[in-house]
């Protein structure tokens, strides 16, 4: 597509990018300095922007839109929305939905939606809380995701009470509580401030209650997020949003609970309490997924216990199960020296977003340029990227 080719790397406007507008041209001219001439070009191109994380742009387009005369659709508006909550972008997600507004179309719940879950990434309950009155006052009828998204979003700001009083909301409605709800309530006594004392209690209580809820309480995704690609994990801000996708056995999503609860306690640094939420998984008949193995290491590592993590590390690697970038980025310089130099002993190569990281981190500390372990991780890179045919940018630029 021209429109992706002509953008310059900086976050100029797509009209500086595609020159200006003289419209006393032909239209064979015309036509070849526009990157859309109709609402289903210009909705390809946000699907195209919003696939390609370039998020900053959607303004411009819609920008260009209404220089072109192009009335958006509500799918147009659906597409902006979801980019701004993918992007983080709440300013943005409410301006979308006052141009919406100001030509007569209503935000439906799926909107809604989206827009709850971008203030839950940017730890607004505040204004989480006043979309879902602003839902009631335009009688656009809220679901359960909607409840969820508030619960979570809530959460994320450590507002417990809130937390809380949704869910007697959503009890009194005849809505079951499922395990978004409980990973919810888990973030929320993991971001209150001040801490309390028995905060990895209150988890641990969690997880063995989360145990009693129903598959038939589950939520369902909706077609309209399957379309857009939004897991529920996303939607929900959960822990694994970012992993969701990936193969290997990475994540078991029937662990919502547990991977809410080992991220909770890993950020806790408790290791008391993910030693017995192993046990718990263990009673479960359960083997923890790679995610979970992250979180281990994780707790484990920054906790200085180094031989626990250590071990970890080993028995994964012995296990005959792939090598995993993450499982060598955990910790701090000391573990990712120790890790390569086993990694080196077995003559594995990392993947190259690994070796990237750790690239990164030895240049960070600034090492002399002729130190021998600068040099041997440097040649690995170059060779991983001439073999897979990257370049730099994609996983992040020499310093």
């Amino acid at each position: 597509m021209k429109f992706l080719r002509t953008i310059s790397a900086n976050r100029q406007s797509l009209l500086g990018a595609l020159g200006h507008r003289h419209f006393a041209v032909s239209a064979d001219n015309y036509a070849k300095r526009n990157y859309a001439n109709n609402v289903s070009e210009y909705n390809t191109v946000i699907g195209s922007l919003t696939s390609q994380r370039r998020i900053y742009l959607l303004r411009d387009v819609y920008d260009d839109m209404m220089l072109d005369g192009v009335k958006p659709e509500k799918d147009t508006f659906r597409a902006l929305i979801a980019g701004s909550m993918k992007g983080v972008r709440l300013q943005d997600c409410f301006f979308f939905r006052d141009q919406m507004k100001s030509m007569g179309l209503i935000p439906d719940v799926v909107l809604y939606n989206l827009m709850i879950s971008t203030c839950g990434k940017c730890k607004n309950s505040v204004e989480a809380t006043r979309i879902f009155e602003e839902m009631k006052k335009l009688e656009v009828k809220p679901t359960a995701q909607t409840f969820i998204c508030l619960i979570n979003a809530c959460a994320a700001a450590g507002r417990l009470d809130q937390v809380y009083a949704i869910i007697g909301d959503m009890t009194a409605a005849g809505l079951g509580l499922n395990k978004f709800c409980y990973a919810g309530l888990i973030a929320a006594h993991k971001n209150k401030t001040p801490l309390a004392k028995d905060t990895a209690a209150k988890i641990l209580e969690l997880v063995e209650q989360s145990k009693g809820w129903s598959s038939l309480e589950e939520t369902r995704e909706s077609a309209e997020n399957v379309m857009m690609g939004i897991s529920e994990e996303e939607l929900y801000n959960i822990p694994t949003a970012n992993y969701i996708h990936r193969k290997a056995g990475f994540v078991q999503r029937f662990f919502t609970v547990y991977h809410v609860a080992f991220d909770a306690c890993a950020d806790l640094k408790d290791v008391q309490a993910v030693d017995a939420l192993q046990e718990m998984l263990k009673k479960d008949n359960r083997r923890p997924d790679v995610f979970i193995l992250m979180q281990i290491m994780r707790c484990y590592l920054n906790s200085g216990d180094i031989d626990r993590g250590h071990k970890v590390f080993e028995e994964y690697m012995s296990s005959g199960n792939p090598p995993i970038p993450e499982l060598y980025t955990n910790g701090g310089y000391t573990i990712a020296n120790m890790i390569w130099d086993l990694m080196q002993a077995r003559n594995i190569t990392p993947f190259l977003p690994a070796v990237q990281a750790y690239y990164n981190g030895l240049k960070d500390r600034e090492i002399p340029e002729d130190d021998p372990r600068l040099l041997v991780v440097s040649r690995t890179l170059d060779n991983l990227r001439v073999r897979f045919g990257r370049n730099s940018g994609q996983f992040g630029d020499r310093r």
